[in-house]
């Protein structure tokens, strides 16, 4: 049968995830998540805090970079990666725990690196990410305990049947050394801060059975013995601080003799207290880092590792200035490596047949990448630039050459009288017969002969004379000629009227022509209305620079640009005279100064000096 953490056999107790025996995970609380936060600057990045009392911590890179962790405490010691010094994989200690510093560095592992510690700490610590790549991805948990957390300590030294939170049953034999450590206890364990209290084991007094004789106390013993320090203990340490206790031996008074323990009185032996020794630094060394991954996948490649001179002072490694280490001889910081032994590239087979038979063409040839395992692999498994040609040109001399004929069309170019028949000539290589020429010569055969249709006996037809010049001298434009109606007799042409020829289709009288791009070049609008009709307005029009497709362009010269504004109507305003618009009264400047014209019998009866003084004002109000 197994036996459970609680001491019992066949009992199926195992600790939870808060270090309680046969706990629900119900007394902690377990922090978790992902630092996923893009980062722009090179350097130290804060990513989490730890708090006091934090256990079961694991902090871990979700996949492999160039980034690093590092671990600083609250009051600023660096204990990972601090001061821009890359350490070595290894255990750190830090915060009152043990933290393991993990940097996997196999070609073929994907994992980050990662801080592992059971705790829990005793103060506050930062996790910073030294970035240098986009970031992963950090992992981030621990546990802290919750409220009125019971201590694991407590709990896996407790006897069956005690009751918990420090409320142990009290013999009447126990003396006042052992209310004391009840006490002691009760305190430990009344905590509910985040720290779980460590309580050294044996330090609980046990419930001794009924049916148990209480061991005979030795007695009293006399003041012939005492204790005497007889030396001290080995140092934990050769160098860099190290620790030693002092030894206590029973001993005669008289004799100094060492005699059983027995003789002397254990409550008045002395407790012995820590000293420190070698406290001189040990010798500095090389600390030698892990080999990079190796520059090639194959074939010869580099590999580097970090060189730091550090040394041991008081269970810490300190990075120091290398001038320290000196005595010793520096390991190299790169070597060479070779992971394996590259493809190469093998010729398969012999080069083809040249693809023509005369003349220039090409030919080709198999040729692969093969392992150095005989496999045919993929070609970038190979080095490129040594790649033998798998293709070229071939020269198979020159090619005899004949003329090659069409037949003649069958159509006269004129329909009565003389005209002529076509064919198509080409001097072109002939692969059959492989003629014994070395070109098709002079003796071009004739493209043309003459044929006739008859005589031309009146016969009528459109006739149409040469195209005029184009109309624009770049860009699109257009080109005239004379299309006239004529009749076609024995050396002469007579013209006739266009209706004679309207049962034939009249050749076009005009085209499209187009003699060069005109490049960038300014169009305008027509210009808009004046904006007066006299004394001096302004019209405007929109200019662009355009090119042939008409779309916009900046290459027009802009001393060539057309004017957008210009004024107009300049000429004095001229009111028109009315004959019917008289002042009937002699004394129609009264009502002029008395601003009756706003009034229709005033401005009726006084029309002519009404109408004055409106012209006037409306001339006045438009200069404004």
């Amino acid at each position: 049968q197994s036996i459970g953490c609680d001491d019992y056999l066949g009992s199926d107790k195992v600790i939870d995830k808060c270090g309680i025996c046969g706990g629900d995970n119900t007394a902690c609380k377990v922090v978790s998540g992902v630092f996923k936060h893009t980062l722009t600057n090179l350097g130290y990045h804060k990513i989490v805090e730890i708090p006091e009392g934090a256990t079961k911590i694991n902090i871990t890179e979700m996949s492999k970079s160039n980034n690093y962790l590092a671990l600083r405490s609250r009051s600023g010691r660096s204990i990972i990666n601090g001061n821009w010094a890359i350490d070595r994989p290894g255990r750190y200690e830090g915060g009152g725990t043990m933290f393991t510093y993990k940097r996997p560095n196999e070609i073929s592992s994907t994992a980050g690196e990662s801080f592992l510690a059971d705790g829990p700490t005793n103060e506050v610590l930062d996790v910073y990410m030294i970035h240098q790549q986009p970031n992963p991805g950090i992992h981030y948990e621990y546990i802290i305990p919750g409220d009125n957390v019971i201590s694991p300590q407590l709990l896996a030294h407790r006897r069956p049947g005690e009751p918990l939170n420090g409320q142990l049953g009290m013999p009447e034999s126990t003396n006042r050394e052992d209310e004391d450590l009840h006490r002691e206890t009760d305190t430990l364990t009344g905590q509910s801060a985040g720290t779980f209290p460590v309580i050294q084991p044996g330090r609980f007094p046990s419930h001794q059975p009924e049916n148990q004789v209480p061991a005979v106390q030795p007695p009293r013993q006399n003041r012939e013995h005492n204790w005497k320090q007889i030396g001290k203990t080995e140092c934990t340490a050769t160098c860099g601080k190290g620790s030693q206790y002092p030894i206590f031996h029973c001993v005669n008074r008289i004799t100094h003799e060492e005699v059983s323990e027995s003789y002397c009185d254990s409550s008045t032996k002395p407790v012995p207290e820590e000293e420190a020794c070698n406290i001189f630094p040990c010798p500095a060394f090389w600390d030698i880092g892990e080999w990079s991954e190796c520059s090639k996948t194959c074939g010869l490649g580099m590999q580097h590792r970090q060189i730091l001179c550090r040394q041991m002072y008081a269970n810490r490694t300190l990075t120091v200035q290398q001038y320290r280490c000196h005595h010793l001889e520096k390991p190299e910081t790169t070597s060479t490596c070779q992971l394996k032994i590259c493809s190469e590239w093998q010729i398969r087979t012999e080069w083809t047949s040249c693809s023509v038979p005369c003349g220039v063409g090409q030919r080709t040839r198999d040729v692969k990448c093969v392992s150095n395992l005989g496999d045919v692999v993929d070609d970038e498994e190979c080095n490129m630039k040594l790649r033998p040609n798998d293709i070229e040109n071939c020269d198979m001399g020159p090619c005899a050459k004949s003329w090659f004929l069409t037949e003649w069309s069958d159509r006269c170019s004129a329909e009565c009288g003389d005209g002529v028949r076509t064919r198509s000539v080409v001097c072109m290589t002939n692969h059959v017969s492989s003629l014994p020429l070395e070109g098709c010569g002079n003796n071009r055969p004739s493209e043309t002969t003459p044929c006739n249709n008859g005589p031309c006996a009146g016969k009528v037809e459109w006739f149409a004379g040469g195209w005029t010049q184009c109309s624009t001298e770049c860009g699109s434009g257009t080109q005239q000629r004379e299309v006239i109606c004529v009749r076609k007799t024995e050396g002469n042409f007579d013209v006739l009227n266009p209706y004679e020829c309207s049962y034939l289709e009249k050749p076009p009288s005009q085209q499209s022509c187009y003699l060069k791009p005109c490049g960038s070049k300014w169009f305008h609008t027509e210009w808009s209305t004046c904006s007066k009709s006299c004394e001096g307005g302004f019209r405007v029009r929109e200019v662009r620079c355009l090119l042939d497709d008409m779309t916009a362009s900046t290459q027009c010269d802009p001393q060539l640009k057309p004017e957008e504004k210009e004024p107009c109507n300049t000429q004095d305003c001229i009111p028109e005279i009315d004959e019917n618009c008289k002042d009937k009264y002699y004394n129609c400047n009264v009502v002029v100064q008395a601003r009756l014209c706003v009034y229709t019998y005033y401005k009726t009866a006084c029309c002519a000096s009404c109408t004055r003084v409106a012209n006037r004002q409306s001339g006045f109000l438009g200069r404004r």
